[in-house]
Order: structure tokens, then sequence, then C-alpha cells
């Protein structure tokens, strides 16, 4: 199979995604294998609010509750998912629409009780993802997985996972050669707002021990050290930059490397 790039789009940068998704589509007619997973935690937040539910977070992850998860589906596997499909089929890609539950993608278990409904995946489906790349489809994957472990008291087989940790997970499970993280910031930055352009893994634990990397970036680089295990590298750049996707894989200047040394 060809080198993966596996790209997270982040929540915060869905309503400024032009660019990014005409930057998809140009990679995958370059012949470029891309998988997409992405989030949508402002627009989560956002209807827990319409409906006069509270939102809280834990170590940069969403406490989940049951009602919490039934939004989180509806808009993570729903709205969020199909308008990203329908956007990239329309700019001429061809792209196809998952979550974590289809085909059982991503499997794995609630092992943290004061997150609620949110689980760690074990399991990654790599040969599917790898039949849809094969057929030239580009899967974008909502986070929402299949709970192998339901706790006790928990209903449904459904949990929330961290969109950065999903990511992760599959770029590990593909050996994909890059895992590209666009957000709205510049890149993880040191405590007078520098940028820090390159991080070895032990420095970015130490920049998460530290207080250093803090709220959503912790699960970002987290889950960037563990898509070290598949070889490749983290890159942690400002999604909001226009096609800060394309000029990535073409110069990637600017942001955060994390390697292995």
């Amino acid at each position: 199979m060809k080198k993966v790039i596996v790209v997270k789009i982040g929540g915060s940068t869905l309503g400024q995604h032009d660019t990014t998704l005409q930057d998809l589509v140009l990679l995958q007619k370059k012949g470029v294998d891309v998988v997409v997973v992405h989030g949508g935690g402002k627009i989560i937040t956002d209807w827990l609010t319409r409906l006069g539910a509270s939102t809280r977070f834990v170590r940069g992850e969403r406490v989940t509750d049951k009602t919490g998860l039934d939004i989180a589906t509806a808009v993570l596997c729903g709205l969020v998912n199909k308008d990203l499909v329908a956007s990239i089929n329309n700019l001429g890609g061809k792209a196809i629409g998952l979550s974590g539950v289809d085909g059982s993608l991503l499997k794995g278990a609630i092992n943290t009780p004061e997150l609620g409904y949110v689980g760690s995946i074990s399991q990654v489906d790599s040969e599917l993802i790898g039949l849809f790349l094969k057929s030239r489809y580009m899967p974008v994957i909502a986070s929402i997985s299949l709970n192998c472990q339901p706790a006790a008291g928990q209903d449904g087989l459904l949990m929330n996972v961290n969109a950065d940790a999903a990511a992760g997970e599959i770029a590990a499970a593909m050996g994909a050669e890059k895992l590209v993280f666009l957000t709205d910031i510049a890149g993880v930055c040191d405590k007078s707002g520098q940028v820090l352009p390159l991080l070895t893994v032990k420095e970015a634990e130490a920049a998460i021990a530290s207080g250093i990397a803090s709220g959503g970036m912790i699960p970002k680089i987290r889950a960037g050290i563990r898509a070290l295990e598949g070889s490749g590298e983290t890159r942690i750049i400002d999604g909001r930059q226009p096609h800060a996707l394309l000029n990535e894989l073409e110069k990637s200047l600017g942001g955060t490397t994390i390697r292995t040394e």
C-alpha cells in the first residue's frame, strides 16, 4: 500500500475549511492517499447549549453523559460528516463518510469513568480503510466508535472518542507517512507565546508535564506521539491559513513538528 497521509480537521476550523477541502481534492487527484478525521466540538457545544445541557472538559476532553453522547453522535456522524463529504464531492473529489461504528472500524472501551461515555480505541480496521483508498475513495471519519465493553449503568454500544486520539490511532495503524493536525493556533507554543518548531517525544511529554501544553493541545500531542509508533512524523499547523494543507505537504513551513528523535 502507498504511504498514507492522515489529516485531522479540528472542530474549531470547520467554519473556515474552504481551502482545506480544495486542497484535499487536489491531493486526491494527484494520487495521494488521504484519510480525514474530523471533530466538531464547537457545533456539539452549540447544540448542548440550545438544549440547556452543560459542557465540561477534563484534561482537554469533553465529559459526555448520555444526552451529550446522543448529540455528539447526531452532530458528528450526521451534520458535520455529511457536510464535509458533500462539499468534497461537490468540488470534484471522491469522499465517503464513515464513523468508527461502520464496519466496526474503530473498537474500544470506556476506561475513564469520570469522562462518562468517552472511551479509547484499542483496535482500528486498517484493511477496511485500505479498501476505500484502493477504490480511490477518501475516507472521512467521525470518531463515534464501537464500545465493546459497556460499563455498568451505561446504555448502548456507542462511545465518544476524542477526534485527535482517533486520528493518532488511525495514523499508527495505517503506518501513515504523516499525521497533520489543522488547528486554530500557530502550533505548540512556549510560555512566551513563541511557536516551538520541533519537539522530540521526550520534549513533547515534558511540555505536557510542565503545563506549557494544556487544554486541547494535550490530546493532540499525545495522539501525535502515538502516531509516531507507526512511522512518519506529526505536524501541528494553523489550519486557518489559505491552502495550509497544500503548503504543508509541499514545504512543511511553520507549525510544530513532533518526531521520535
